[in-house]
């Protein structure tokens, strides 16, 4: 049997019949067991959540279920930015092994303190992670699961959608108020697509003097001498790029003799010394490493995404995909690009498979074999059929 995804969506404000739509949506797109579901829902259907989830269970009887509240939804080709989304994800996983869990760890936590965290034998091929983003920490997460697995693709995203001062976290039958859930997956390949939305500007530099998050020297000159050697050096479009949203990328797998858009870490500059040149990032960073300018906007963003999905589409070959689980900022949307529904549309135009998932307060996804939280990202979970 393939593997099978199928998407129900919904803006209807009474909660139970957009579920139960959702849910039935789901279902007639699957003829085999849902082995898998992910829920997001909107912030008016958290007042509802026990009877979403009963609704959800009643109509698509999900093996393994985790969702979270959502700021706005995702569908086949269509987005709801806001108000009373409801998107039900379903996928028929034929011989994978899924295992669902809440974690916890408070925020400041070292990655040693993260409870509910399987051993890592037990944590699988690749996992899905929904987490709160006032009671967990997100980045000790994160961090611990690269070193107890190093390579294992993490993709998900910061819930954006509370209610009574909580985030609402979903665990199969349960709501939870804190903390993060997450699944386990072996046996089906997840393929991760990492879209951060920015394009690669100037000439690669190296960091010749660090401490923690501040460059101090790149090429041997002051971290902001050479910066602003570089931007004068650009045409007159990239000039104004950058001078709008100026990033950094960090090249994190050093071991490629090329470096690609995909290949950096894009970080924003959070300050800058004038006395001094140091420059400070939004990333702990060291000497010998490798940084390129990075400039944001729509137009590099909808070009990123693009390519980043005929990458995947070309990787797919014959078979083609199933689907595709979509994490996406809640920066991004009508906020950063000039038509509605951009990112639902360009998955629909590169794969033409169902598509499903939330804007996040947060985006979780691999870049250079680790994974990371970030900001104005599109992170996708793609699933051979």
């Amino acid at each position: 049997m393939p593997v099978q995804i199928a998407v129900g969506i919904s803006d209807s404000f009474d909660a139970v019949e957009a579920f139960s739509d959702a849910a039935l949506d789901a279902v007639r797109g699957l003829d085999a067991p849902c082995d898998l579901c992910l829920v997001f829902a909107g912030t008016p259907h958290l007042g509802h959540a026990k009877w979403v989830l009963s609704a959800v269970h009643e109509r698509l009887e999900p093996r393994n279920l985790i969702g979270c509240g959502a700021g706005g939804v995702v569908g086949p080709g269509r987005e709801i930015e806001g108000g009373a989304g409801a998107v039900v994800w379903a996928a028929s996983l034929p011989g994978a092994e899924i295992t669902t869990h809440h974690l916890t760890a408070e925020p400041g936590a070292e990655p040693g303190d993260i409870s509910g965290l399987p051993v890592p034998e037990e944590m699988g091929e690749s996992m899905f992670l929904l987490a709160d983003p006032y009671s967990f920490a997100a980045d000790a997460c994160l961090a611990r699961i690269n070193e107890d697995r190093p390579g294992m693709p993490v993709l998900g995203g910061l819930a954006s959608a509370a209610i009574a001062g909580s985030s609402a976290l979903f665990r199969d039958g349960d709501v939870l108020g804190a903390g993060a859930v997450a699944c386990s997956l072996s046996g089906v390949e997840v393929l991760p697509c990492v879209s951060q939305g920015a394009a690669p500007v100037g000439p690669e530099m190296t960091i010749t003097a660090a401490k923690g998050n501040v460059i101090e020297q790149l090429a041997s000159k002051p971290a902001l001498e050479r910066i602003g050697e570089v931007i004068a050096g650009l045409p007159r479009s990239e000039r104004e790029l950058v001078a709008a949203a100026l990033m950094l990328g960090i090249v994190i797998d050093e071991s490629k003799p090329n470096y690609e858009r995909g290949d950096f870490l894009v970080r924003p500059l959070i300050g800058a010394d004038k006395e001094s040149g140091a420059v400070a990032i939004g990333e702990r960073v060291r000497v010998g490493q490798v940084v390129r300018l990075h400039a944001r906007d729509g137009a590099a963003a909808d070009e990123d995404l693009r390519e980043a999905l005929r990458e995947q589409s070309d990787e797919f070959g014959a078979g083609g995909a199933a689907g595709a689980l979509l994490f996406t900022c809640n920066g991004r949307g009508s906020h950063m690009f000039d038509v509605s529904d951009h990112d639902a549309n360009a998955i629909d135009d590169a794969l033409g498979v169902p598509a499903g998932g939330f804007f996040c307060a947060g985006e979780i996804g691999p870049v250079g074999g680790r994974n990371f939280l970030h900001g104005f990202t599109a992170t996708m979970a793609l699933f051979r059929r």
